[in-house]
């Protein structure tokens, strides 16, 4: 089998708002797309893992998006597109724009399987061969990651177990009984949706959760938790949950949902049995479909053969850089894991790249 060889200063991992970002900057700093860099993602379309987002699912019904660098050239903004449309639809369009306006020349759909060691080169190997590179920018996010705790009796469940990632529409659990799991706002996204669709839907997280007098959540304005994001990333350990710091912001609908009472959570259950849910009280809740909106995980699969893992769990990433592998570069990781601090990552990056070329 003959493999397809390409050479390159840098290969970037992913092309959501974190690629996109690095990339851009690195075409400021005049290195050519396609050439001196080239920027690898798995999506058959633009727009990260947007595109595999439910359509019911519209901006500013979860965390804010803000604009790309640079993408004023092109007299666009998410702080004026339409709200109506499906979230999707918007980012996977004004992304395709921004691609194009830049020439960044995303190659896809190119599925990344490993990235190692040959010599003074890093290899990337991908779908479409592989690719010899000075550096790499790991930008793959965590759509790929979904996770799911365990609990006893998981697989003795007779109905669905669904997790955010693989949520389509409120329509296929119409007439259903549904035990929703996760303290965020997809989470309460599909209770919301839920409502007048499912026969029954019941709310169950881990903690209790904690509303802000916020129209809109910004993952700024949670200083705590991008802190404790970074500290567990220069430590090496296991990110924590941004939710868990930041709160959930009491919009009007998430307030009206409260007072109605549907919008209010009870403690983890302790077991699934075949037919539903049992609580640490005894009682019982039958459930026919329970989703999973408990988060994910950094997809950093394909960075095993570099052993960057730490023993307690993570990565130790500073400003974006790799302290194990200094030609490794982690965007959107950890305290960028916001569509801003992605965005400030990028500068960084990009100019740390730029210092070795």
């Amino acid at each position: 089998m003959t493999t397809t060889r390409t050479d390159t200063q840098v290969a970037i991992i992913g092309a959501g708002q974190a690629g996109l970002a690095v990339a851009y900057y690195l075409r400021r700093f005049e290195l050519t797309p396609g050439t001196d860099f080239i920027v690898y993602d798995r999506g058959p379309c633009t727009g990260g893992a947007w595109q595999h987002r439910w359509d019911a699912l519209k901006l500013g019904s979860a965390h804010h998006v803000n604009d790309l660098p640079g993408m004023a050239e092109l007299g666009i903004s998410f702080e004026t597109a339409d709200r109506s449309l499906p979230a999707k639809d918007i980012v996977a369009g004004y992304y395709r724009r921004y691609e194009e306006h830049f020439g960044l020349d995303v190659q896809r759909p190119v599925t990344v399987t490993s990235v190692f060691d040959r010599g003074a080169d890093l290899i990337v190997q991908h779908t479409r061969g592989e690719t010899a590179t000075r550096m790499v920018v790991n930008a793959s996010g965590t759509w790929g990651a979904p996770f799911v705790p365990y609990y006893p009796g998981m697989n003795a469940f007779a109905g669905r177990h669904v997790h955010t990632s693989g949520y389509l529409a409120a329509e296929e659990f119409a007439g259903q009984s549904v035990v929703v799991v996760g303290g965020g706002t997809s989470a309460i996204g599909f209770l919301l949706e839920l409502e007048n669709v499912a026969d029954a839907v019941v709310w169950a997280t881990r903690r209790p959760v904690e509303f802000k007098d916020e129209s809109e959540l910004t993952i700024e304005g949670g200083v705590a938790a991008v802190a404790a994001q970074d500290a567990a990333a220069r430590a090496g350990g296991a990110l924590p949950s941004i939710v868990s710091g930041t709160g959930v912001p009491r919009t009007r609908r998430i307030a009206s949902g409260i007072a109605r009472g549907l919008l209010v959570e009870r403690p983890m259950f302790a077991a699934i049995e075949r037919d539903g849910v049992r609580w640490d009280d005894g009682s019982f809740t039958r459930a026919d479909a329970i989703i999973w909106a408990t988060g994910f995980r950094p997809e950093l699969r394909h960075l095993a053969p570099l052993r960057l893992r730490e023993k307690s769990g993570g990565l130790t990433v500073a400003s974006g850089a790799s302290w194990q592998d200094p030609r490794i570069f982690l965007a959107g990781y950890g305290p960028q894991a916001s569509t801003i601090g992605a965005n400030r990552a990028g500068r960084v990056i990009a100019r740390q790249i730029m210092a070795q070329l």
